[in-house]
């Protein structure tokens, strides 16, 4: 197999995409159904199209943000119901047996349940054009936050699978870290209209850098340093890189 197991690799990669496309009515027409759902509410709610967060109209701000939150809830969901039902039915050793090195597991596993957000993301995105009018300024920073989105939040999925014991430590997660972290990260809002101290603390999010950096690409607004983002996505997925390849290389929670 030389250096890199690449037919295990694939095979595992695929079973992870396929594992959602066998129920793409809860895996991806229901992130859209909910997410113009999210559109329609605060638009109503915050003043829709007669608002305007800086020169852009609400409407064109908003729907950035809905999009890569799509995106990163459905790489978390994905990564972290695979691995928790694997533990849960007892089959997890289907994925531990084969001659996998603790990278190619992290990679497999973490690139199927990015692969997820991405779909995801292009299927909200498209559908939100109908309403909103989603011009592309740039598209490097787009498809950059896009995958590195999607990509932390598989990964933050794969730790939180491996580190739950239940489906209540699942639920925990999702309710006391992603939601709230998403919550807070400028999403619905413009943090330069938050108090400077508020300011500091949001930009202590990585969520906000994977939402601000991926609206610039669609309105040519930032909030923050486009630089400081690039960065900032760049080493927290390295960071949680490195912790998926060591909870598997010590089978933390996974090996009696």
């Amino acid at each position: 197999m030389g250096a890199v197991n690449w037919i295990g690799l694939w095979t595992l990669y695929l079973r992870e995409v396929r594992r959602f496309l066998k129920v793409y009515t809860q895996t991806l027409a229901a992130p859209v159904v909910t997410t113009l759902l999210f559109l329609a509410v605060f638009s109503l709610a915050l003043g829709g199209a007669t608002r305007m967060i800086g020169d852009v109209p609400f409407m064109e701000f908003l729907a950035p943000g809905l999009v890569v939150m799509a995106i990163a809830q459905n790489a978390f969901a994905n990564t972290s119901s695979s691995i928790m039902i694997s533990k849960v039915q007892g089959n997890i050793i289907d994925t531990l047996m084969p001659p996998f090195t603790a990278h190619e597991l992290t990679f497999g596993i973490a690139l199927g349940g990015a692969s997820r957000g991405i779909c995801v993301g292009v299927v909200v995105a498209l559908a939100m054009t109908v309403f909103v009018d989603m011009g592309v300024d740039h598209w490097g920073y787009i498809l950059y936050h896009g995958f590195m989105a999607s990509l932390m939040l598989s990964l933050l999925g794969t730790i939180g699978g491996i580190w739950s014991e239940k489906f209540d430590h699942i639920a925990a997660v999702t309710n006391f870290v992603i939601t709230p972290l998403s919550f807070l990260s400028g999403t619905f809002y413009s943090i330069q209209r938050l108090p400077e101290a508020a300011q500091i603390v949001a930009h202590l999010n990585p969520f906000f850098y994977m939402i601000d950096g991926f609206r610039y690409g669609f309105t040519d607004h930032a909030d923050g340093s486009l630089m400081a983002g690039l960065v900032v996505m760049a080493a927290v997925n390295a960071v949680l890189w490195g912790i998926c390849t060591g909870m598997f290389a010590t089978g933390y929670k996974l090996k009696a």
